[in-house]
């Protein structure tokens, strides 16, 4: 073995060694670096005036490491509202430096499982984040009550542990859970007025109905700060409701599905014997929006910038991306994002800039 090598060897053993007494007191110091990180980052104090809107759930009822389920943060000025609450949206909110104790208010969409299985979770997060002392409100359609009157009795237990643990001072009882807010159904009929929740001198956020049948009822919703907007349209097949809500818009948060994609599950489904599953394949293609359809919405409401989210399938391969927009661009004169947890979109108030990242 020559000299140089006999060296390599034992500065590699050495820095074995030495990494055995470094490990823990490095670990310490980067853990005790991130939580004060973490802990003092309050996104909301860097953002300019304006109309912000952030994917804290891109995704569907499927397992995708990029996209988990439908959660979108809206910030209004220095005012927070978040739309559905998929599985994980508390821990999304959090990652993206929000503090859930700050939420204003929550709305739904509809009740499908995927869009309320996380709200348990980000009830009890704004409550505890904040000591928080009165109950979230949650905007929905009529059904609403149920769903939040379920989630209270499931966590009605965990309620009275926690305020036995910490005390009413850190966990005031009186901030527990959630007040249903029931709004009559929007209008299906086109030209019907939308139904409107908020409004104030800067501020409007209005509810207009989709078409998502069976499910019934669903709704999409308008934002309005200032002199920006955007629109989400909720879970829905291509319809005429959203893109009247969506005209002039300067942004459209719009579902898509790919057929072509979920044919391929559908098929696989099937040569697996798994045939409940292969019709829950078939199925659902007709209660969505493909990519080129909502393309088309966006062109015809002549919107700023088009942000799709609610994923489905899942797009492992970056080479998918293709295959799921198709020609979508050809029916769209803006721009699109595939959307992915993460992503944020601000609209500065007093100019048409559309900045787009991550967080």
């Amino acid at each position: 073995m020559n000299r140089k090598l006999i060296w390599a060897v034992a500065l590699a053993v050495s820095a074995g060694i030495g990494w055995q007494f470094l490990e823990e007191p490095v670990s310490l110091a980067l853990v005790k670096k991130v939580a004060a990180k973490r802990l003092s980052t309050d996104t909301m104090t860097t953002l300019s005036d304006g109309l912000h809107v952030g994917l804290c759930g891109a995704g569907a009822p499927f397992p995708d490491d990029k996209r988990s389920g439908p959660c979108t943060l809206v910030v209004a000025g220095q005012r927070l509202f978040i739309f559905d609450t998929g599985s994980g949206s508390a821990r999304h909110i959090g990652a993206m430096g929000f503090n859930p104790g700050r939420i204003e208010a929550i709305f739904l969409t509809h009740f499908h499982s995927d869009h309320i299985d996380g709200l348990g979770e980000l009830m009890l997060q704004r409550w505890g984040a904040s000591a928080n002392s009165k109950p979230v409100p949650i905007y929905g359609p009529p059904g609403v009550d149920a769903v939040v009157g379920g989630f209270l009795q499931a966590y009605e237990q965990d309620h009275q542990y926690r305020v036995a643990h910490h005390g009413n001072t850190v966990l005031p009882t009186t901030g527990f859970g959630a007040i249903a807010r029931t709004f009559a159904m929007p209008g299906a009929e086109p030209g019907a007025e939308p139904v409107v929740l908020i409004k104030d001198k800067d501020l409007e956020i209005s509810a207009f109905a989709v078409d998502h049948a069976p499910v019934h009822p669903a709704v999409g919703y308008r934002i309005r700060y200032k002199d920006r907007s955007v629109v989400l349209s909720g879970d829905t097949r291509k319809s005429a409701a959203v893109a009247e809500a969506a005209k002039g818009a300067d942004l459209l948060v719009h579902e898509a599905l790919s057929a072509p994609l979920v044919a391929i599950l559908q098929e696989s489904a099937a040569a697996a014997g798994r045939h409940n599953l292969e019709q829950v394949f078939k199925d659902i293609v007709n209660y969505h929006t493909s990519p080129q359809e909502a393309a088309e919405v966006a062109e015809q409401a002549q919107v700023g910038y088009l942000l799709l989210n609610h994923i489905v399938p899942p797009l492992p391969l970056p080479g998918l991306k293709k295959v799921f927009l198709g020609d979508a661009a050809q029916r769209y004169s803006g721009p699109i994002r595939i959307g992915q947890d993460g992503d944020f979109v601000s609209l500065p108030t007093g100019s048409k800039k559309i900045d787009v990242g991550s967080l």
